[in-house]
């Protein structure tokens, strides 16, 4: 089951801190996506990577022009980050 994002807020070296609505919350790291493709533009302009916020329709972080990261990608990321415990995990 997948779970929505509620909250985020970037973190240096192209990390986001999210809570999800199950209260699992922790750090994921996209650094691997910075640069490549459309996530370009966070290398050429850093200050587009701190204007990430919560999209409401989708559930996930987005940033201005539609960019959006999967919702999954970033649980499985805080979950792997936290050994996997679940709602109980607090980063």
């Amino acid at each position: 089951m997948l779970y929505d994002v509620v909250a985020v807020e970037a973190r240096p070296d192209f990390k986001v801190w999210v809570r999800f609505e199950n209260g699992v919350e922790g750090e994921a790291d996209l650094s691997d996506l910075a640069g490549r493709g459309v996530f370009k533009r966070w290398t050429e302009n850093p200050a587009e990577f701190g204007k990430v916020s919560v999209d409401p329709e989708s559930g996930t972080v987005a940033w201005p022009g539609g960019l959006d990261v999967a919702p999954d990608r970033l649980y499985s990321e805080v979950l792997r980050a936290t050994g996997g415990v679940g709602a109980s995990a607090k980063v």
